[in-house]
């Protein structure tokens, strides 16, 4: 057990860099923007080359590390993550920065999914999973409303250049003892190269997407923008299947997807990447703008909600994972996010800073943490172990996905002036929304499945006797 424990906070300490990552950077965007004399649409390519780049090659780091081993891809993953934050940090343009930022979100996509399969692969009990995914989600919520927390602190007092840097010490730790502690596994026995072409056609789809839906907040201005890219993403996703279908060792095996634990997993984990990205974005343009609060001191207010999110790790997901059914953890999880919702819609329609503390630490403390767990476990409870790396990586790109089209559909409902209005928050709402019923409706299919079945066994025994 020791041994498994040493592995899981290993893996868990670099999906914390990630998530870190991901919401370090919001508080210190105002910064960078001056540092660099840039416009707001500009500034914004920070946080979207990373997202896109994180989310559009998951799928391929998720392959390599089922083909070359999970060790291998974790700590090669770490490395270049470790590089690359430090060109970050020390970048002289922003030309220069964004091309770090973007291999950041490659070096990401290589670690994720090899995190995720070195647990999957070392805890083999469902129970003892579902204790292991409550610890990882933890280091994800810390990494994420931490950095929000870090963010605005690290800015104001040490420079934007550190929201980077403070990877750097972390990540050397994680590779000193990944090389010395963590297991070769077993990789694939085929050993064949990843098919790196259906990779670059997927993340060009998705890069074009989301670009498709930030155009959609000037339709008529971008008509012709948007129809054109429409044709090309028909013409790449139509190329991708059929490579996909024709291809001896594909770079996704689709009949992953008549997995329904796994199909659920995906769209749960869309909907919540397009629900989470989006409030990490409107709670510290919030604080700022509508309850003018310094970036020093929004971060210190965020604090407590990362502390509460490792509690709800520690505490409440391993209690109620062996006592309800994960789906249940999944919906307990979403209802958290839809409360929290119309908590901020209130914060913002009396601007009540309380009602806005409350409200995230519904999302930030409660809601992400169970909300992935559950997903996590949901998704890969009828994967095989020979797809973990792959089946891991699905779920996490449309994660990502959901916040690439989320985000900008979020920007379209913003009004023009400083302060954030109740609209963008009432899209968050529908997000939750839509998430909510769809986990009630699959919960209910999924009973109706098990008594169909728990009834014809039934059926066949009073035959034989």
């Amino acid at each position: 057990m020791q041994k498994k424990n040493i592995i899981l906070i290993i893996a868990s300490m670099g999906i914390l860099v990630e998530a870190l990552d991901i919401a370090i950077i919001n508080l210190a965007l105002p910064s960078i923007q001056q540092e660099f004399s840039l416009s707001g649409a500009g500034v914004q390519w920070l946080q979207s080359l990373y997202i896109l780049f994180y989310g559009g090659f998951l799928i391929i780091g998720g392959k390599l590390a089922d083909v070359y081993g999970s060790k291998k891809m974790f700590l090669l993953g770490s490395g270049l993550f470790l590089f690359t934050s430090l060109g970050a940090g020390l970048s002289p343009t922003y030309e220069s920065l964004l091309v770090f930022r973007a291999t950041q979100g490659l070096a990401a996509a290589m670690v994720m999914p090899a995190a995720f399969s070195l647990i999957s692969h070392t805890f083999t009990d469902l129970t003892e999973r579902g204790r292991a995914m409550g610890v990882f989600s933890s280091f994800a919520a810390i990494g994420s409303g931490g950095g929000l927390s870090l963010g605005g602190i690290i800015t104001s007092y040490c420079g934007w250049q550190w929201v980077f840097i403070i990877n750097v010490p972390i990540l050397a730790i994680v590779l000193l003892f990944g090389y010395a502690l963590l297991d070769t596994d077993s990789p694939s026995r085929t050993r064949q190269q990843p098919d790196l072409l259906s990779g670059v056609l997927l993340v060009a789809g998705l890069i074009m997407v989301t670009v498709c839906t930030q155009l959609m907040a000037a339709p008529v201005d971008n008509k012709w923008y948007i129809a054109a890219l429409m044709v090309v993403i028909v013409l790449f996703a139509t190329t991708l299947l059929a490579r996909l279908s024709k291809k001896d060792n594909p770079l996704i095996d689709l009949s992953l997807f008549r997995i329904p634990s796994l199909v659920a997993g995906n769209v749960s984990f869309l909907l919540l990447g397009a629900f989470f990205t989006g409030y990490l974005f409107i709670i510290s343009m919030v604080l700022q703008y509508n309850m003018h609060i310094t970036a020093a001191k929004a971060g210190l207010m965020l604090v407590p909600f990362s502390l509460l999110s490792v509690l709800v790790a520690r505490f409440v997901a391993p209690y109620i994972m062996p006592r309800i059914p994960v789906i249940a953890t999944a919906i307990v999880g979403m209802g958290c996010m839809l409360i929290g919702s119309a908590l901020l819609i209130t914060a913002i329609s009396f601007t009540s800073l309380p009602q806005l503390l409350c409200g995230a630490a519904a999302i930030a403390g409660f809601g992400i943490t169970l909300c992935f767990t559950g997903f996590s476990v949901m998704s890969m409870q009828q994967v095989p172990a020979m797809h973990y790396g792959v089946g891991s990586s699905l779920t996490s790109t449309s994660f990502f996905f959901g916040g690439g089209i989320g985000l900008p559909l979020l920007t379209i409902f913003m009004k023009s002036g400083a302060n954030i209005g109740v609209a963008p928050i009432i899209v968050l709402a529908a997000f939750a929304s839509v998430a909510l019923i769809f986990l009630v409706v699959y919960r209910l299919k999924a009973n109706q499945i098990a008594v169909s079945t728990i009834e014809a066994i039934e059926s066949r025994i009073t035959a034989v006797i």
